[in-house]
Parts: C-alpha cells; structure tokens; sequence
C-alpha cells in the first residue's frame, strides 16, 4: 500500500474515521501478524487483537507521522506479544495439553505457504536476531525506531540484524531454495 495512502488513512483515523482505520489496519496488520508470529508464536493472533484494541484506545492521544505511527504499533505489539507467552507459559504449567486445533483456512490462504515458512525460519533465529530481522527487513522501520522499540542501541540493532541475516543466508533450505 503507497506510504501517501497510509498517512492520509492515520490523519483520517486520528480523526475517528472508521474507513481511515480500517485503511492502516489492511496496510500495516500482516506484517505485525508476522512479527507477532515470530515473537509469540501460536499466540500471534491474540497479541495481534491486543494490539489493535490498544491502538484504537489511544489513537487519539498518538501524535507523529506514518514512520513514528509504525514505531509506536510495533512497540505496543512487542509489549502485547510478550504479555502472551508470558500468560500461556503460566497457563501451559497448570493446564492440560492442548489439542491440536484444526488449520484456520483463512489465515493460512491469507499469509501462504512460503511467507509462513519464511517466518518459521526466521523464528529459528536468536530471539534478538529475529526481532531485529522483523522490524527491520520485514516491517521496514528504521534502525533507530526499532532500537527503541527492542530497548537497545542503535549499533546493537545493526549488528544483531546482520547476524540474523548472515544465519538466514547460511540456512540450509535458503541455500536450496536459492539454488546454491
């Protein structure tokens, strides 16, 4: 989605138009599902609700453009991924097994085989280098908006990003999928 579209549907959304939301929502929730993927794994999609209702809840008090918007989305959906495998890892010690749910069709047509397999590998990652890799590579922010989001330095970023991109390209299914 053009960034004009996006930024024009934040001002709109700011001003509580529901069609302007609805425009940032369906430009910006994939890649946040992705990284949510990453993050909280299985819990993705309830971190991914959590997300949204808080950025509706105060939308009204964000202020900045389109580039400090997605800081602030990321940031809260890395507070709200945490939240998630912090309550299923205490939820996991007192409950039962899960059982295997059956496949959301939506979601998988939704995000395909290859984008999923590509977060599954990234997930494989060093959580830093994963998270570094997410909001860099496929969330597209910037080095210094993603090191305030992971509470870390700049040069931390930079370099947990190219260690996460070296592991990447060293993977041996990459390798084979880029028939090397």
């Amino acid at each position: 989605m053009p960034e004009e579209e996006l930024a024009a549907a934040l001002r709109a959304a700011q001003d509580g138009d529901a069609a302007g939301f609805a425009t940032l929502w369906r430009g910006l929730h994939p890649n946040v599902l992705r990284y949510l993927r990453v993050l909280a794994g299985e819990h993705a999609e309830d971190a991914a609700s959590e997300t949204w209702l808080h950025v509706i809840r105060d939308l009204h008090r964000f202020s900045g453009d389109l580039g400090s918007f997605r800081g602030w989305l990321f940031r809260i959906a890395r507070h709200r991924g945490i939240d998630e495998k912090r309550r299923s890892s205490r939820t996991r010690e007192t409950a039962e097994p899960p059982t295997a749910a059956a496949p959301d069709a939506e979601a998988e047509a939704a995000e395909g085989a290859s984008t999923a397999w590509a977060v599954s590998v990234i997930a494989g990652l060093p959580v830093d280098q994963a998270e570094a890799v997410m909001l860099r590579v496929v969330a597209g922010l910037d080095v210094a908006t993603t090191a305030d989001i992971l509470g870390k330095r700049p040069g931390a970023v930079r370099i947990a990003t190219m260690r996460g991109l070296r592991r990447l390209a060293a993977h041996p299914q990459i390798s084979t999928r880029q028939g090397v």
